[in-house]
């Protein structure tokens, strides 16, 4: 599936469009309950570690989970907001201005880029789009990610890791750098915040999202 797009099969029928024409949106397969619960790492004590990291600990050990499957893009830069002090914290928020996902839906989801756009629109902060990134690029990215003065959105897709689903958008937490692993605080309430080896979260954003032909990749504000 395009871009961003992360739920199981559904039909929205959009009315009132120019032309009386509606909008078919059709998502991948969802990751299982038990694919969900088995391929990342829930472990108590690295997850309580996880949420003390110096970013982590920002977003007070709350998520606002996105209001549906399109807007994981727009729920992870309100979420990110909200970690660094910005007005706008809410999907509505963050879109407001943008002329995107008018529907309430981001019909066939966001590009990186298009997210970008987004952020951008309601931040002076810098927003840079991070691609193409190596193995060793990407592990240094990761090492600055508790530093409180940068926030990392990774957009990765949930197959590589979960054996299922497309496309998605997170935060990242944080790195605890001793174990190699990557903190995402996943804005999908079925999946909540996990952890993952970083080489593990490389090869699901090491991809190719077919809207445009581009890999995936990182969204750095600071």
């Amino acid at each position: 599936m395009k871009r961003s797009l992360a739920f199981g099969v559904i039909v929205i029928a959009v009315v009132g469009l120019p032309g009386g024409s509606a909008l078919l949106i059709a998502g991948q397969s969802r990751a299982s309950q038990d694919a969900i619960q088995s391929s990342v790492i829930r472990t108590p004590e690295l997850i309580d570690s996880a949420w003390k990291l110096p970013v982590a600990a920002t977003f007070n050990a709350d998520v606002t989970w996105q209001s549906n499957g399109s807007r994981c893009g727009p729920a992870s830069v309100a979420n990110t907001f909200r970690s660094i002090g910005e007005e706008e914290t809410t999907e509505a928020e963050v879109l407001a201005g943008t002329g995107k996902c008018w529907t309430g839906f981001c019909v066939i989801g966001l590009t990186l880029d298009e997210l970008a756009e987004v952020a951008r629109t309601n931040t002076r902060r810098k927003v840079s789009v991070l691609r193409n990134l190596s193995a060793d690029a990407f592990r240094e990215h990761m090492k600055r990610a508790n530093d409180p003065g940068r926030r990392y959105i990774v957009n990765f897709t949930r197959e590589t890791i979960f054996g299922a689903g497309a496309g998605h958008f997170s935060p990242v937490g944080g790195y605890l750098e001793a174990e190699d692993m990557v903190f995402v605080l996943d804005v999908n309430e079925d999946y909540k915040p996990w952890l993952i080896e970083r080489e593990r979260l490389f090869s699901a954003i090491n991809t190719i999202d077919s809207d445009g032909d581009k890999k995936r990749g990182l969204l750095l504000i600071e």
